[in-house]
């Protein structure tokens, strides 16, 4: 597996991730237990879907850029 679909891979999974975080805060909202460190939970998956978000969204000016270097 190479970088770019490891990349994309990781990202599909930390969107799973990221839905159940929020899914648990709102159940803990719902039912009055809510506390920082259950507010907190979805925020590392979102940091990181973020960063390998920003990668995937780049990608194809990457190389397109790459590709019109190689091309002169």
């Amino acid at each position: 597996m190479n970088w770019n679909k490891w990349i994309r891979q990781s990202h599909r999974w930390l969107t799973v991730v990221f839905i159940i975080a929020v899914t648990i805060n709102g159940v803990a909202v719902m039912h009055g237990q809510y506390s920082n460190p259950i507010g907190l939970m979805a925020v590392a998956p979102l940091i990181l879907l973020l960063i390998t978000g920003l990668y995937l969204f780049v990608l194809p000016y990457a190389a397109r850029w790459h590709a019109a270097r190689r091309a002169v």
